[in-house]
């Protein structure tokens, strides 16, 4: 068998939008260097400064050096039929592959990378990148950050992982479909190993712990591999692969409870990663109080974090409309709730923008203000959706309140509906969104035998 070992510089960290300065390629039998090639290449396109620190290469080197087009007639006779092999893989077989097919070559080598191979015949160094490997190892590495220095010191940390490769880690990472060859450079197995083929939400990690990307699934092992089942030359995914390092889960029962965490998850830790449900929580609520007359005034301000609102709304706008409704139907005071500033209502009667039920006695204003209250509860309503749990012994219980989403988790009696406190403390309170909202309303309506009454 017959390895490429391949290096390249490149002129920004994706192949979709950047170019190629510089490739080197060493045929390797297992043991020693057959041959070795190297090059540098003309990307056509200018040479970020930083990048020409790092490397030495600048725009004049390239200037006269070949197109990428000119030599990937001899770069794929070089690849084609043998082990593509590089110190992370995708990123390196990424930009050959997508250039190479730019200048009308197919390439579909197998992969084998020598950062996770050293992670598996020498375990517990402190450090696998390649600069670190080489000096822990003795390793000579001259010309790093080089094309041509980078790629001989892989051949000599390859030669040296072969011989160490007691168990035999390279061929099995060489079988078809193996894991090894599609997930992220930094990504161990055995994380992906012990992920469930449940529902629930997944977290990816970067290097310093954050959680960087949530996501939901019915099958949570499947999802996960779905991630790292292409290898596209775009900015986006290249990034993404690169920066994890470390997966975790929470299993749900059921898909519908995996969609609501993966939402409130999402727009409590803002991912960067994420690009949907980004928007903003709804920032508004409709308050209720009671001033120091006795009157009991509604009113739509900014959410607060000790008070939950009677209902939420994303716009100011949206939640004006809906007190005017309320004013309009049960004949409450404009001033008293709020959508009027002033003292008293004497001027305001006058011109028409208070219809003086405020003078009412205290009692019959705040029934009127109670009835406006039931009117909204019969059209916000109340109820559980039940589903399966996570054993034969639980149920999976959604809980929307007045409208509004309150919370889930898994109940053992169906009893416990009927008192709502006791319910509310058997279920973890989250967020409410209109995202949430709208989803459970779907699945309530396509299955309506689930929702059940709370009390």
């Amino acid at each position: 068998m017959l390895y490429a070992i391949v290096d390249i510089e490149t002129t920004g960290s994706y192949a979709l939008g950047n170019g190629i300065t510089e490739i080197a390629v060493a045929i390797h039998d297992g043991k020693d260097v057959l041959h070795f090639y190297e090059t540098l290449v003309n990307p056509h396109r200018h040479i970020p400064l930083f990048i020409q620190s790092l490397t030495g290469i600048t725009n004049e080197m390239v200037s006269s050096a070949p197109s990428f087009q000119e030599v990937a007639g001899q770069i794929h006779e070089l690849l084609v039929d043998k082990v593509f092999v590089a110190h992370n893989v995708n990123f390196d077989y990424s930009f050959v592959k997508h250039h190479l097919e730019q200048a009308g070559y197919a390439l579909n080598s197998k992969k084998l990378c020598t950062l996770r191979l050293a992670r598996k015949v020498i375990p517990g160094l402190p450090r696998y990148g390649l600069g670190h490997l080489c000096h822990q190892l003795g390793i000579t590495h001259q010309n790093h950050h080089r094309a041509g220095g980078d790629t001989l010191a892989t051949a000599q940390l390859f030669s040296l992982l072969l011989q160490k490769d007691e168990k035999n880690v390279a061929a099995s990472m060489l079988k078809s479909r193996n894991r090894e060859q599609y997930l992220p450079p930094h990504l161990p197995v055995e994380q992906l190993d012990s992920l469930p083929q449940s529902p629930g939400v997944y977290y990816f990690y970067n290097a310093a712990g954050k959680v960087i990307y949530v996501g939901k699934a019915n099958n949570i092992l499947k999802r996960v591999k779905s991630h790292f089942s292409n290898n596209k030359a775009g900015k986006q995914k290249q990034d993404f692969l690169r920066d994890i390092f470390r997966i975790s889960y929470k299993e749900c029962a059921t898909e519908l409870m995996a969609h609501i965490l993966e939402s409130t998850e999402i727009r409590k830790l803002w991912p960067v990663y994420n690009r949907s449900q980004r928007g903003f929580l709804p920032k508004f609520g409709l308050f209720l109080y009671e001033d120091i007359n006795g009157y009991k005034r509604l009113a739509i301000e900014k959410h607060r974090q000790s008070y939950r609102p009677l209902y939420s709304f994303n716009t100011l706008a949206e939640g004006h409309t809906r007190m005017r409704e309320l004013i309009d139907e049960f004949e409450l005071c404009p001033r008293l709730c709020n959508l009027v500033k002033a003292n008293d209502c004497t001027g305001l009667t006058e011109s028409g923008h208070c219809n003086g039920h405020c003078n009412l006695p205290v009692h019959d204003y705040n029934d009127k203000v109670n009835s406006a209250l039931s009117w909204l509860e019969k059209h916000l309503p109340s109820f559980a959706y039940l589903d399966r749990g996570m054993s034969d012994n639980d149920q999976s219980c959604i809980l929307i309140h007045k409208g509004n989403f309150y919370g889930m988790g898994y109940i053992e009696d169906e009893r416990q509906l009927k008192n709502l406190k006791t319910l509310q403390q058997q279920l973890e309170p989250m967020q409410d969104n209109d995202f949430i909202r709208n989803l459970i309303y779907k699945h309530a309506a396509s299955f309506p035998e689930r929702c059940h009454p709370v009390v």
